[in-house]
């Protein structure tokens, strides 16, 4: 018999066992042990308190805001209300904590509030202008009527599930109590149908059953339309998380910046700046020689030469890695070929753009090849590597594909990561296609923007 293995666990799950959370087996499917699961029993009691809360949220929201109107034509109504939006962003904290606890909804905080000025009319002045207060204040009046409609839907469809379910154990308390046979499905004058003997019984407890299967998923539903309201009146908002991000972006590339300043300097001061020194020595060593021993001065003078070669190949080596004149005369079909050429494995470079990128985007689609096509040569042992770059609608795509032994992890905090960092801050994406044993595919996007006059 197939044994089938849970995903990510390598546990067995044979015919009748259902995978669960953390590679834990479950007797029974979800729809049968919806009821008893502790996720329903929060859910529901999320929406029992929503009811109070949200009498107490709306009350204080239309008070207070209706107190601050009417003194508008005063100077209190601007404190005032100042002072009922800061209320509605202290409810809007207590919110998120309970969709935490009870909804296992996480919500970032939103913005704090932006003092231009310090003082009390500064915080009067940044509670008003906050967004975060009056989506808040949106949020306390909207939450009460939501929260009748899905109190009296949750509570009516609870009870009655449970209470036809279990039936059979309280019916006898009709006749005994109340002086009818059972449930009263149907009366007039001339008779009535009651809920009372075995098989009536019996359907009435299958029809609890299949409603006390469905409250779980009905509550659910609910709730999630109070994720949704929570997520987006009490949490950051879009623009205040963009703001975050390019705020994080363009450390990234201050810090990446910095980097490559670092690596001229340390490049020309170890590399072609100390090979200028030694030569000026040797030529200075060639003069005082010149009158004593011209064929020494001579083949010093062929040293230092040879010298001169060399440190013109390192400074035409350190300029391409800044940017390449051949990127910016001829483009990236061009240049990248040029890189190809260097690597140590044959490389095939396919570019169909019908018009060039812009100078920014340019410069990075290069050296995230190039830096990539290094990793083949240092890293990959591949016999072949192959370079694709295309236009897809607003976005310029970048594939670098070798036939190496795999394995490249971003995870592993090594030049990819940086790399994935770096496209990061122009809202690029990096994609590593690597298992072990190959072959490996990165993937990168960035952002398409047409080249302007340069």
């Amino acid at each position: 018999m197939a044994t089938e293995y849970g995903q990510g666990y390598g546990l067995p799950t044979g015919p009748g066992h259902v995978q669960g959370v953390g590679g834990r087996r479950h007797l029974m499917p979800a729809a049968l042990r919806a009821p008893v699961e502790g996720r329903a029993w929060r859910e529901l009691a999320y929406v029992l308190l929503s009811l109070p809360i949200s009498i107490l949220m709306f009350t204080y929201a239309v008070t207070m805001v209706s107190l601050g109107a009417g003194l508008l034509v005063t100077f209190l109504g601007v404190p005032v209300l100042a002072a009922a939006l800061a209320g509605c962003r202290g409810i809007g904290s207590v919110e998120r904590a309970r969709a935490r606890g009870l909804l296992g909804l996480d919500v970032g905080e939103p913005e704090p509030l932006r003092l231009k000025r310090q003082g009390f009319m500064g915080w009067v002045g940044a509670v008003l202008k906050s967004g975060t207060s009056w989506r808040a204040l949106l949020y306390s009046v909207l939450q009460l009527p939501w929260a009748v409609l899905s109190f009296t839907v949750t509570v009516t469809v609870w009870s009655l599930g449970w209470s036809l379910l279990t039936y059979p154990l309280w019916f006898w308390v009709l006749p005994t109590y109340a002086g009818q046979d059972g449930i009263q499905l149907y009366g007039d004058e001339q008779r009535a149908i009651y809920l009372d003997n075995p098989f009536e019984i019996a359907v009435t407890a299958g029809v609890g059953l299949l409603f006390t299967l469905a409250t779980p998923w009905i509550v659910r539903a609910l709730t999630t339309v109070d994720r949704v309201m929570v997520h987006g009146l009490l949490g950051p908002s879009r623009l205040a998380t963009r703001v975050v991000e390019l705020e994080s972006d363009r450390g990234v590339v201050v810090d990446t910046a910095a980097a490559d300043l670092r690596r001229i300097e340390r490049d020309l001061h170890d590399g072609a700046q100390a090979r200028l020194v030694s030569l000026a020595m040797d030529l200075g060593l060639a003069k005082e020689k010149l009158r004593e021993d011209p064929q020494a001065a001579a083949r010093m003078v062929d040293e230092a030469h040879g010298e001169v070669k060399t440190a013109l190949q390192e400074l035409r080596d350190l300029a391409r890695g800044i940017h390449p004149a051949v990127l910016t005369d001829r483009g990236l079909d061009a240049a990248l070929s040029a890189v190809a050429s260097r690597c140590t494995v044959p490389v095939q470079v396919e570019v169909d753009l019908s018009e060039r990128p812009a100078p920014a985007i340019e410069g990075i689609a290069y050296f995230t090849v190039s830096e990539l096509l290094q990793n083949v040569s240092k890293h990959s042992r591949a016999t072949w590597a192959a370079v694709e770059v295309w236009r897809s609608e607003e976005r310029l795509m970048l594939q670098v594909a070798d036939n190496g032994v795999g394995g490249a992890d971003l995870s592993r905090g090594s030049g990819l990561a940086g790399l994935a960092e770096r496209l990061d801050a122009v809202d690029g994406i990096l994609v590593v296609d690597s298992p072990a044993g190959g072959p490996t595919r990165v993937t990168a996007e960035l952002p398409w923007r047409a080249e302007r006059t340069r």
